[in-house]
């Protein structure tokens, strides 16, 4: 018994590691592949990286369908992996602007099938083993930070095709872990037509998916984007590596201890505190500081995002009624992850071609500032909330 735990939690852990082992090595480096390889513009590189948080809203649904009538989320996982990894390398092999829409369609499309899935299998096993999530999914921010900081390093020396052999052959060593992995899972469908009529009566509720909105849109787009900034301030491929390595790395820790820091001062000054940071950050960086100083403040990315993810996560799970929690968790990542990264990376895109990268940041800032003042009023409605509940009784 002790030797099945063991095995399924390195499963678990191993897949989250090389997962986002190999999403690292790819995402942040490829609007640079798309530029200096293949002459893509400011705005054809923003339409292309925003392809995947738009198809990622429609193929989730239907993953969870999949996975539901199937019932073998583990073959689910394994498909998807095989078509992700196969597609991901395809996006080498052609350089036309309209060839590379279609293929990122169908690889974005196998490639949203990938966090869902295993992130229900490991809420159902934290759930029924009474573990932590945190503590399995910041193996995937550790595999993030080492692989953009690996690839970075190869890019320099190599050149930028590297990312797509590292990401295809990882995605294709994570299936070793998915056999190990769980049988049951946590069925991903919900009533969505019923779930959102409920959610869209609570004012409280559209206040934060709108603070998500702004929040985390920028936060996604950045992984796009990081890379050419840091070349604008000097900073080689390797240093775009070096940045995400402390960047991403910085997570880690604050999603670890995230649970005990919100318990002591609470989800929505931990959410404002988060937010706050972000803005500043962003905005900050639009004065166009040296490389060395850019570095510097990568580290606080752990504060905004490893802190504002498990708080508003937190927020979906206390403030939403217990029938529509899976509809409620579903529509914000949509509007976060998928509405929000769109967003962000075009406009972002469109922004950088007529400008510079540096206005891209600004606006990041300004919409985050945005997102800050949902996030206050977001916490003056809960406390209005519970002194009305307080009243009452």
């Amino acid at each position: 018994m002790k030797n099945s735990f063991d095995q399924t939690s390195i499963s678990l852990k191993g897949f989250y590691l090389l997962s986002f082992f190999g999403l690292g090595s790819l995402f942040p480096l490829l609007g640079v592949y798309f530029k200096d390889s293949v002459g893509l513009s400011g705005t054809e590189i923003g339409t292309l990286m925003s392809i995947s948080p738009v198809v990622m809203i429609f193929a989730q649904p239907l993953w969870g369908v999949v996975t539901d009538y199937s019932r073998r989320p583990r073959a689910v996982l394994v498909l998807s992996l095989i078509l992700t990894a196969s597609l991901g390398f395809t996006i080498y092999l052609f350089e036309s602007y309209f060839w590379l829409i279609g293929i990122l369609i169908a690889f974005s499309f196998m490639q949203s099938a990938l966090v869902p899935v295993s992130d229900s299998i490991l809420l159902n096993y934290v759930q029924k083993e009474n573990k932590q999530y945190g503590n399995y999914r910041l193996f995937g921010a550790i595999g993030f930070a080492i692989a953009v900081f690996i690839a970075g390093r190869l890019a320099d020396s190599i050149g930028t095709q590297v990312i797509f052999y590292m990401f295809t052959s990882v995605l294709l060593l994570c299936m070793f872990f998915v056999i190990k992995m769980p049988k049951d899972n946590q069925s991903l469908r919900t009533d969505l037509r019923k779930g959102i009529g409920q959610l869209v009566r609570m004012p409280s509720y559209l206040v934060f998916l709108s603070a998500t909105f702004l929040v985390f849109g920028p936060i996604f787009a950045n992984n796009f984007y990081f890379g050419f900034y840091i070349q604008e301030t000097g900073g080689t491929l390797a240093g775009v590596g070096l940045a995400f390595l402390i960047a991403a790395g910085s997570e880690a820790p604050f999603m670890k201890f995230a649970g005990l820091t919100i318990k002591r001062w609470g989800m929505m000054p931990i959410m404002v505190f988060a937010a706050t940071v972000s803005a500043v950050r962003w905005t900050f960086y639009f004065f166009e500081p040296s490389y060395q100083i850019v570095l510097m403040t990568t580290v606080i990315q752990g504060f905004s995002v490893g802190l504002f993810i498990p708080a508003a996560m937190e927020y979906v799970r206390t403030y939403t009624p217990v029938e529509v929690r899976a509809t409620a968790v579903s529509l914000y990542t949509a509007v976060g992850n998928g509405l929000g990264s769109w967003f962000c990376t075009f406009v972002g895109g469109v922004i950088f071609d007529t400008y510079t990268i540096f206005y891209t940041y600004l606006f990041f800032g300004v919409l985050t500032f945005i997102g800050l003042i949902m996030v206050l009023i977001l916490t003056k409605m809960e406390v209005q909330g519970r002194i009305l509940i307080q009243r009452s009784l």
